[in-house]
């Protein structure tokens, strides 16, 4: 990860352009570690089962194209060096979520979600708006993210084909992966965030995983 303290603003907006077409282009983002479902051998799959799977594959993806974005967002406005720190090391760690969810939506023949450059700017904005707002609040956004993105995960394993032992090896390596971040923005100093926030939040996540099964 780049030091990106003694940057000027010209370079750190040509680094934030750099990790948008990484997150947002196909084919752009290179996974640290082994795909989870490489060990597991591919189940047959009928022509219903791979269109659902990958549709909620193509959900995860998105969802890891705005974990990106908001990591990104809020290391740009984070007020300590150590919080923009953690921020730009969670968002490496998600760069193996965004990859491995690709890859699975190759091999069930489909594509990411061409809304993602929309999401990914929605999420930016969302992610700098909680940094303005204050470290331990920006924290408690991460934390607060991490718990529906697990949530929503959590469903889908149990809405997956029941053979399909791939996506479900990703999914649940993402979980244990997001549970883990939750709780380290939680014991950084992150806030519980209002419920008016929350609730937003969830709107949201919902109007994005409706649209992205589908586009």
């Amino acid at each position: 990860m780049a030091n990106h303290t003694n940057l000027n603003f010209f370079d750190r907006c040509l680094v934030q352009f750099d990790q948008a077409l990484r997150s947002c282009v196909p084919g752009s983002s290179n996974a640290r570690r082994l795909s989870p479902a490489a060990a597991t051998k591919e189940s047959e799959l009928d022509e219903t089962d791979k269109q659902h799977a990958a549709g909620l594959m193509r959900i995860n993806h998105t969802g890891e194209v705005c974990a990106q974005a908001l990591y990104q967002g809020q290391a740009a406005t984070a007020k300590l060096d150590d919080v923009r720190q953690s921020m730009e090391e969670a968002a490496a760690e998600e760069v193996d979520h965004l990859a491995w969810c690709e890859e699975r939506l190759q091999q069930l023949d489909s594509r990411p979600s061409a809304l993602n450059p929309l999401w990914y700017t929605l999420s930016y904005g969302m992610g700098a708006a909680a940094g303005l707002a204050g470290d331990k609040w920006s924290l408690g956004f991460v934390a607060e993210t991490e718990d529906q993105v697990c949530e929503h995960l959590e469903e889908h394993l149990d809405q997956l084909p029941e053979n399909d032992n791939k996506s479900r090896a990703i999914l649940e390596t993402m979980i244990a992966d997001e549970k883990h971040h939750g709780q380290s923005a939680r014991n950084a100093g992150g806030a519980e965030l209002p419920a008016p926030i929350r609730q937003a939040m969830a709107v949201m996540s919902e109007v994005m995983k409706k649209t992205t099964y589908h586009i």
